[in-house]
Order: structure tokens, then sequence, then C-alpha cells
């Protein structure tokens, strides 16, 4: 790649400006909103929400940044897709504060914390859903296939699908199976995407067991997304999605397990020979 003009520079520069400011005015209300907020407290709930919201703001301009930069410089800005990633993770935090991570538990463990944000509608759920994915999606696309942070981004991607699950009101769940009351394609909607996240989330961590940690944490995972998925079947009286995904667990359970004997085998030989 050749030198990038100063005029480039400048005008890049200019361009930002407005952006940047922005930025910091964003990152100055989050701080004076965390400077009176006390750690797991309900009652500060909404305003953990509200934060979340302020971060994917600020994923926004952080992109923007980057993409005006590829624009007129012609080269990633690697500081604001980093600080991108960061404020990605925060949104992750302060939903997590507010209905746990928890990827496989029963509605009760989280139901607390779902009931101080009873006032955030189906469709704003749903919403702030897409707007999340979005939001991740660009800024993987934005560091590319070939980044150190690939297969960061599979935990990344395995907590906003338990998000999307622990979202999801399912005391009151089916009894709003009815097309008739507001909120029903928002509600379906957002539990098509909870499933699919969590397989998803499930493939992933079965890939990057195979392709690269060969650890068996990952693996774990992979099951325990698999096992929250088969939850939700059996919850929504889902009886076919539910037995194959048993099926899959199953068939995964015995290839971990036959892994673990096999490294037993091998540690085994290398401590006799040694």
């Amino acid at each position: 790649m050749g030198r990038v003009s100063e005029k480039a520079k400048q005008r890049y520069q200019e361009k930002i400006k407005e952006y940047k400011a922005v930025i910091v005015n964003l990152l100055e209300e989050e701080k004076e909103a965390l400077s009176g907020m006390q750690q797991g407290d309900p009652s500060f709930h909404p305003l953990r929400l509200e934060l979340a919201n302020k971060n994917l703001v600020l994923i926004s301009y952080y992109t923007l940044v980057n993409s005006l930069s590829l624009a007129l410089l012609g080269m990633k800005n690697e500081s604001s897709l980093n600080e991108a990633r960061k404020c990605l993770y925060r949104v992750i935090i302060y939903l997590e504060e507010i209905v746990s991570p928890y990827i496989d538990v029963p509605f009760s463990d989280y139901e607390e914390g779902l009931a101080a944000i009873e006032a955030l509608s189906d469709a704003e759920r749903y919403g702030l859903l897409n707007r999340i994915g979005f939001a991740i999606n660009s800024v993987e696309e934005g560091f590319g296939d070939k980044s150190k942070w690939k297969w960061s981004f599979v935990e990344l991607e395995g907590r906003f699908a338990v998000l999307a699950k622990n979202l999801i009101n399912f005391k009151t769940f089916i009894a709003k199976l009815d097309p008739r009351i507001e909120g029903y394609p928002e509600r379906v909607s957002h539990a098509e995407l909870a499933k699919k996240l969590l397989e998803g989330a499930a493939d992933q961590y079965r890939q990057k067991y195979e392709l690269t940690t060969r650890r068996f944490d990952d693996m774990r995972l992979a099951i325990n997304y698999l096992s929250a998925l088969k939850r939700i079947h059996t919850l929504l009286g889902e009886t076919e999605g539910a037995e194959v995904t048993k099926r899959k667990i199953e068939i995964w359970k015995s290839k971990m397990e036959s892994d673990m004997k096999q490294a037993k085998h091998q540690s085994r030989h290398k401590e006799r020979q040694a």
C-alpha cells in the first residue's frame, strides 16, 4: 500500500472530528451513570439496559470511523475497531447483569432480573437483539477473516445467544402465543432467533474444538448450548426439535468421551516412553 498523503489524512480528520466528539460525550455519560450504580442492585437494571443501548450507539460511531478510514486512507482503523469490540463486551455484560449469563438453567433462576425490565415490550426486545446482532457482524466484518480476534467472536456470539434466550419470558410466552395479542410476530421471531443462535453457538464451539484448541471445555460448552436449545424446544412443546437435539447431544457426548479416552491413552504412552 502506498504512502497516505497529508491531504488525505487532513480530510479524514475533518470528517471524523464530529463523530469523535459524540463518542467522547457518550463515554462521559456512561462514566457518570456508572459512578452512582450499585453492583447487583436490581433497581438499576433499567439503567443497565440504557447503558447497553448507549454502547450500541458507540459501536455504530466506531465502525463509521473505521469505514471512513478505509474509504479515505485505504486502511483499517484498528484502534476504533478495538474500541467497538470492547463496547460489544460491555453491551453483553450489562444485559448479563440483568438476565444472567447462565446457558442452561430453569427460568426461575433469572426470572427476577427479567421482571425488572418488564416494561420493555416484545418488539423492543426483538429490536434490541437485532441491533446487537448487527453490531457484532459489523465489528467482525471490520476486522476481517484473518483477524487475531476471529475465535474470540465465538465466545461473544455464544454469550449473545444466551441473552437472546434469557430475554424471553417463558412464564408468559405460551399464553401469549395468540396472533391477536400485541407483539405476537416479534415474540415468535425472538424465539426462533434464540434457537438459531444457540444452535449456531454450539456448532461454532464444536468447530473451535475440532480446528484449533482440542480443549474439552470447548466441547462441553458446545453441548451446553445444545442443552439450552433442547430446553426451549421442550418448553414450547416442540417434540421433534427436542428429540433431534437430544440425539445430537448424545452423539457429541459420545465423540467427546471417545476423544478423552484417546487423549488419556496417548498421555500414558508418552509417560512410558519418557
